[in-house]
C-alpha cells in the first residue's frame, strides 16, 4: 500500500491554515539589508512590511530552497516509511525552487518522488494542497493526483494590485519597461497570474480607487453563476481586505472569501500596500 507525503512551500501561506499540520513545509528565506531570515519562521508578515515601511530602500532579495534541503526532506520522509511524496511549488516562472525539488528528486533512491508546478503563488498553491491531501484521503493514485492537479490549477485565478512596481521591477518579476510606464504615468497597473505562471501587466488604471474597483467588476463577472471559493491576500491593509471580503459576501452571500497574509518572502517582491484576490472554481 502506498504511503503519500505531501509538501508545500511557504510561500502558500499555509502556516496560517490548519493545514501546516498536514503537509511538509519547506521554507524560503528572505534577506533584509544583509541579514537572512527563514519565512514565517525567523520572520513574520507583519514585522517584515513593518521593517519595508521603515526602510523604503533597503537591499531585499529572497533565496529559493535549496537542492541539497530538498533532498534531506525526501530521504527523511522516505526513513519515516513513505514511499510516495508531492511536491507542489511556486510557480517555476517566478522562483527556481521548482527546478531544485525537481534536481533533488535524481539524488535519492527508494522512494518515488512527484513535482507539481503551481503556475501560481500563495493561495493558489495552497488551493492545490488542500486538493491534493483530499484526493489523497480518497486512496487516489499519485500519478492520477498529479494529472488532476495540473487540470485542476486552470480552476485558479489571481489578480494582484501593488501600490508601487519598484519591488517588482527591482527583482526581476516584473519587466523595467512595464516598471517605468507606471512610474512616469502614475499608472496603477492590475496585474494577474497568466496561465504559464508569470506575472504580468492585465490592465493599466489611473488610480488606486479605480484599480479596486475595476478588480472586483472582473472578479464577479468571472464567477457570475460559478461555485466558487474567494481569496485574499493581503500585505499591510487587512483593513482594506476585510472591506473586500464583505463586499463580496453582500453581492454572493452563499460564498467562501478567505483571508490570508501574503509571507515576507512573496511580500519581498510586491512591496507593502500590495494585495491579491482570486478565486478558484469548485
Amino acid at each position: 500500500m502506498n504511503k503519500i507525503a505531501i509538501a508545500l512551500l511557504s510561500t502558500s501561506g499555509v502556516d496560517y491554515t490548519d493545514l501546516v499540520n498536514k503537509v511538509e513545509t519547506m521554507r524560503l528565506t528572505v534577506s533584509f539589508d544583509g541579514k537572512e531570515y527563514v519565512d514565517h519562521t525567523e520572520i513574520k508578515a507583519n514585522d517584515f512590511y513593518q521593517m519595508m515601511l521603515d526602510k523604503p530602500n533597503a537591499d531585499i532579495h529572497t533565496s529559493q530552497v535549496a537542492t541539497g534541503e530538498f533532498q534531506l526532506l525526501y530521504e527523511r520522509l522516505r526513513d519515516q516509511g513513505y514511499n510516495q511524496i508531492l511536491v507542489i511549488s511556486i510557480s517555476s516562472k517566478l522562483s527556481g525552487t521548482y527546478q531544485g525539488a525537481l534536481l533533488a528528486k535524481e539524488l535519492v533512491t527508494g522512494v518515488e518522488v512527484e513535482i507539481v508546478d503551481s503556475k501560481s503563488v500563495s493561495f493558489g498553491e495552497l488551493v492545490l494542497g488542500a486538493k491534493a491531501l483530499e484526493l489523497v484521503k480518497k486512496g487516489v493514485s499519485l500519478r492520477e493526483i498529479v494529472m488532476e492537479l495540473n487540470k485542476f490549477r486552470e480552476h485558479i485565478k489571481i489578480y494582484v494590485l501593488v501600490d508601487t512596481l519598484k519591488y517588482l521591477v527591482k527583482n526581476g518579476r516584473l519587466s523595467a519597461a512595464a516598471g517605468l510606464i507606471g512610474s512616469l504615468l502614475k499608472i496603477k497597473p492590475l496585474l494577474k497570474v497568466m496561465e504559464d505562471g508569470s506575472l504580468k501587466p492585465y490592465e493599466k488604471i489611473r488610480t488606486t480607487t479605480k484599480a479596486q474597483k475595476r478588480v472586483m467588476e472582473i472578479l464577479l463577472s468571472e464567477t457570475e453563476g460559478k461555485d466558487v471559493e474567494y481569496y485574499i491576500a493581503y500585505t499591510t491593509n487587512l483593513d482594506k481586505a476585510e472591506q473586500f471580503k464583505e463586499e463580496i459576501e453582500s453581492l454572493r452571500p452563499n460564498a467562501s472569501v478567505k483571508l490570508i497574509p501574503l509571507t515576507p518572502v512573496v511580500g519581498a517582491h510586491a512591496g507593502p500596500g500590495t494585495i491579491g484576490l482570486g478565486y478558484c472554481i469548485k
